[in-house]
């Protein structure tokens, strides 16, 4: 499981039992805990993307390759459909300002001719996830500004209308996965709406319970999935 932050990855690390140890990667530290690997891979796209795939090349060189990567955390939710403390559980993690502004507006990257700005995780396994969670599911955004007015809130709505949340990590954690051949998933708590930067608004400690609660109910899940259901 990967987050930005350690103070996201203990929210999660809280649903597991055991001392746990580190493991010293190249540019990174994974956290052994319960049987889990917890990796905090930093803070935007590409430093995560770095990190997770540090991890996977370990683990695959190890004969231990991973069957699934989880990348959870905190993140803006787009009002009023992921209201401050909900969950969210991407069925598209998306670039979201991965291309090129032009007269006509901004164009993506792969209307470029390049790349992906798109990774979509396992159907089953994101309609499993919303089950046992409650979680929203939709689009979460990749962002490598976080939003700060209603303007750009606006913009990237129209953009992209089934957005539910934005952070800055699940496309890179995404790329990593891919590149891998490793489905991925990507689980968000709001902790502020997505729009005018307002800190004192900000509801931290009540995503991370919100992520804790929420990885409580989805460790049985995640454990027992099987590849086979990539294609489903």
């Amino acid at each position: 499981m990967a987050t930005a932050v350690p103070a996201e990855r203990d929210a999660v690390a809280g649903v597991s039992s055991g001392a746990g140890r580190e493991i010293r990667l190249p540019g990174a530290t994974l956290h052994r805990v319960g049987g889990h690997d917890l990796l905090a891979a930093g803070v935007g796209p590409a430093l995560a993307a770095a990190s997770v795939s540090s991890a996977l090349t370990a683990a695959a060189l190890e004969g231990a390759p991973y069957g699934l990567v989880v990348c959870a955390g905190v993140a803006g939710g787009f009002q009023p459909d992921a209201p401050v403390g909900s969950l969210v559980i991407a069925d598209d993690i998306v670039a979201a300002d991965l291309g090129a502004e032009a007269p006509e507006g901004f164009l993506p990257v792969t209307e470029l001719g390049f790349g992906t700005v798109s990774h979509r995780p396992p159907e089953s396994l994101v309609r499993e996830a919303a089950t046992v969670t409650g979680g929203r599911v939709g689009t979460v955004l990749t962002v490598s500004t976080v939003t700060g007015s209603a303007a750009r809130a606006a913009e990237l709505r129209a953009r992209y209308p089934r957005a539910l949340a934005e952070a800055m990590e699940g496309f890179g954690v995404a790329e990593a996965a891919g590149a891998h051949g490793v489905p991925v998933l990507e689980i968000r708590a709001v902790s502020n709406a997505v729009g005018p930067r307002d800190r004192a608004a900000w509801r931290i400690g009540d995503a991370l319970a919100a992520l804790t609660e929420a990885f409580g109910k989805l460790t049985p899940l995640l454990e027992s999935w099987n590849r086979h259901d990539r294609t489903h």
